[in-house]
Formats: structure tokens, sequence, C-alpha cells
């Protein structure tokens, strides 16, 4: 049994990550803003938000095996548009924030311990409207990456890049059959990921399954970051 940190997700990817944990026999310890219906011997909801709560108050979950940091933020706009604390927001909700809860966690993690963040194929991709969140996830993959060697081979740091997914964080993009039609053609797979399919390969990643994998950024994207289509 492992004892994994998750940090947000109440909902989405999250929270299909939680689900996927405990029914593997692991136990989750999740801090969030929000709590989940879980009824589990094995679950625990602390009540936490990234903006505003002291990450010091982590440091008394105990042992850890695992973290994922899972807030996000989707601010579509042209640049032009874009206010400068939008970018300070972006930053703060998925770059600064998961600083703060890793600095302040990392007394804690064992030997061996699995951290897995989250970015986005904006990232890579050059996608038009995507400038704020494309340099906050950017940040996220280049944290990635320079924490993976400091603290190899201690533990392992991984990240994950998806494209669009249907959770609640994407409603406004997937809120009528036209949307995400157009939304699904841009994908090789001709196809939106799902909860899911994000939760299982952050399973993988926090698992003993992939002891050899560390310091990757993985797309789980319909094929979009790199196939032409």
């Amino acid at each position: 049994m492992k004892h994994i940190l998750l940090i947000g997700g109440s909902t989405g990817i999250g929270k299909a990550l939680a689900e996927e944990l405990l029914q593997k026999g692991h136990k989750v310890t999740m801090a969030s803003r929000n709590s989940l219906d879980i009824d589990h011997s094995y679950f625990k909801h602390l009540t936490f938000d990234v903006l505003t709560s002291d990450a010091s108050e982590l440091s008394n979950v105990g042992v850890l095996d695992g973290f994922s940091y899972l807030p996000g933020s989707i601010a579509l706009k042209p640049l032009q548009m874009l206010k400068e604390e939008q970018f300070k927001s972006d930053m703060e909700i998925n770059f600064f924030g998961l600083v703060r809860c890793v600095k302040s966690i990392s007394s804690q993690l064992s030997e061996g311990a699995s951290l897995v963040f989250f970015s986005s194929v904006a990232a890579q991709l050059g996608m038009p409207f995507h400038s704020s969140i494309a340099a906050a996830k950017a940040a996220v993959e280049g944290f990635t990456k320079s924490l993976a060697a400091e603290s190899a081979p201690k533990w392992r740091v991984n990240c994950i890049a998806p494209s669009l997914t249907d959770t609640p964080l994407a409603t406004r993009l997937l809120n009528n059959d036209k949307k995400r039609e157009m939304i699904e053609e841009k994908h090789p797979l001709k196809k939106i990921g799902k909860a899911t399919d994000l939760a299982k390969l952050a399973l993988f990643l926090l698992s003993d399954d992939s002891s050899w994998i560390t310091g990757q950024v993985i797309g789980n994207d319909g094929g979009k970051s790199t196939l032409s289509i």
C-alpha cells in the first residue's frame, strides 16, 4: 500500500485518480477546496486552497510515497485581451502553487517516491489564444525536468501533457455538440479525452511499474502534439 497526496482535483481528473488509487488498495489524502463524496477507510480529505492556504499545513500528512498536483486553469483569449493579472493568476495556480506544495511536503517523501504534475499540449504546440496558460504550463515542464535531475535517484518526477479533456474545467468549451465535434476533428483519434484516460496514466506513473521513468513530459492527447492530420 502506498500513501498518495493529491492536491486539488475534487472533480475531473483528480476524482478519477483518487478512485483508481483506492481501487488498487492505496491510501489517498486529498487536499482541495471541496471534498469528494467518497466513503472509504483509506481516504482522507483536507480543506485546502492552493491560492490562499498556507502550504505548511501539508507538513503533517505523514510519510508520502506519491504526490500529484491537479489544479489548473483555462483562459483562452487573444493576447491583446489578456491583462497582466491573468498571466499572474495562471502562474499562481499552475506553477507557484505547485512549487509551494512540493517544498512543503519534500521532507515527507519516502525513498523512491513518485511525483506527477500536469501540463498541457499547448506548452509545446503553438496554439492561438493560449499564451497565458501555455506560459504557465511551460514553467511546470521546466520545473519537472529540473526537479527530476536534482532529486534523482531518490525520487521520480514526471509530467503529463493532455489536450482538452472532458472535465468540469472544460465545460464552457464543450457545451454543445458543434463545439465538441469541431474539437474531436482536430485530434487524430477523433475523440476528446476522458478524465479516466489521464487518471490511468497518472496511476501508472505513481506505481512501481514506472520505476525507470523520470524527467519525462508525456503527451496524452489523442495524437494532437505529434501527428499531422
